[in-house]
Formats: structure tokens, sequence, C-alpha cells
């Protein structure tokens, strides 16, 4: 007879997705690309070895019609797509006056149908110069996430530790845009974060395994061999996550 499984551990059965920051990048051929694949085939390669990708790309500009649909077709079928909202929104804007750009950017990314992922808003460091507190940046998120197409997905990323806060996580799960947990240099990891704040909001966790890009990068730009050996922080990662499964559990049941 087969173990009894709880109903925590049915929970906790959710399904993981698992894919690059990006399905091609210089020093992959050979490595993770076959030695002389066509780069238009890079995403369908991609597709078979992971079943996402955070598309990178658009974060420098909103991808065209025609690009989004091509990238539906060279993907296999429960393939996701996560793209990343333009910079000009998120960085240079900083979400003011841009409701127009970003409901442009959601309807191109809708083109994916079903194959559609979470969208992320990558913002920078904002120095005191432009959100003199943390409460100002709150106030700048806060009306315009609540606007959002309440039948998408949504995260955030940040590149400045004093953005995470008791109230940002409030905020975060009132309008359900996921915090992403990140592990990259002058970030608390997810297990730092999940000692000081509740980060789950119920639909969905996102995880960003970056790593130190600029040290490794010193050391070689060809992803040939393993340059780093992170099998201790990720089982560090595998804890954290599931603590945080075990909250969104316990929220689940009050």
């Amino acid at each position: 007879m087969p173990p009894a499984i709880s109903m925590y551990d049915r929970v906790a059965m959710a399904e993981i997705q698992v894919g690059a920051s990006a399905f091609s990048a210089a020093g992959w051929e050979n490595a993770f690309h076959p030695a002389g694949i066509n780069p238009a085939e890079f995403l369908t390669y991609h597709a078979t070895e992971f079943d996402t990708v955070e598309v990178d790309s658009a974060f420098y500009r909103t991808p065209s019609a025609a690009t989004v649909k091509g990238w539906a077709r060279k993907a296999s079928d429960n393939f996701i797509f996560c793209l990343k909202a333009p910079r000009l929104i998120t960085q240079e804007t900083q979400l003011a006056d841009c409701d127009e750009r970003f409901e442009n950017f959601v309807r191109t990314a809708e083109l994916l149908g079903d194959e559609l992922g979470p969208m992320l808003s990558h913002f920078g460091c904002f120095n005191r110069s432009v959100f003199s507190t943390g409460a100002r940046f709150i106030a700048r998120l806060k009306p315009f996430f609540k606007k959002l197409p309440i039948k998408r997905h949504f995260a955030l990323a940040f590149r400045n530790k004093n953005r995470l806060t008791v109230e940002f996580f409030d905020l975060s799960r009132e309008i359900e845009v996921a915090c992403t947990l990140t592990d990259q240099s002058r970030i608390p990891r997810a297990g730092g974060i999940s000692e000081k704040f509740d980060p789950t909001i119920p639909a969905f966790t996102y995880i960003r395994l970056l790593g130190d890009r600029k040290g490794i990068e010193q050391q070689t730009k060809i992803s040939e061999k393993v340059i780093v050996d992170d099998s201790k922080q990720l089982r560090g990662w595998v804890d954290a996550c599931d603590r945080t499964n075990r909250l969104a559990w316990k929220r689940s049941r009050t």
C-alpha cells in the first residue's frame, strides 16, 4: 500500500518550471547549443532542454508583434515565456506617465496566448534623488500595479535591498505581484528574506539564480565547464523554497 500523502505534501508537489535568462548568449555555442546550429533555431533547441525562458531582450525594447508570434511558433506546447518589461518603463521613467507604454507591452506579450507566463519588472537601485524614502517608492508602485490585468501574472525584481521591507511585501500580497527571490550579490538570498518577511503570493514564486556574473566573466566568457560549484548554495535554496511553500500553504488554510 503506498504511503499516505498529507495535504501539505500535495501542495508541495506544485509544478516547477526551469529555464535560462535568455535562449541565446555569447559563449553558449558548443557548450549549450550544438556546434553548427542555425541561430534561428536557438529558441527551438532551448525548448527541448527547458520548459521556460526569461526573455531579456524585451528589457531593451518591446518586441514587435511578428517577433512574438515567431517565438510562439518555435517553442513546444506548454512552453512558458517570461518577458521583462522595457527599461524605459521601469528604470528610465520609474513608472511615471507610462501607462500607454506598459499597456502596449502587455498587449504585445499577450500574443503568446497560453504560453505567456509572469511578466517581470526589473527596477534599478534608485538613489535618494529618485525616491527619497521607501514610502515614496511604494506610493508609486501601488496605483500602477493596481491597474494591471487581473488575469495575468506579474513579478518585481530589485537591485536595492533597501526596497525589501515589510510594507513592500504587504503590498505585494495585496496586489498579488510576486517579489522575485534572487541569488545575486548585494541582495539577500531566499533564506534571509523568508526569515524576516513573508514573500509568498498564492499564484506562483519567481526565482532568479543569477550568481556573481561579473566574477565569473573575469575568469571566462565561454560556458563549457563548471566555474563555480554552487551545490551547497543550491541546497540552501531548496530549503528556502520549501519554507516559502509552507508559508503559502499555511496562508491558504487561514
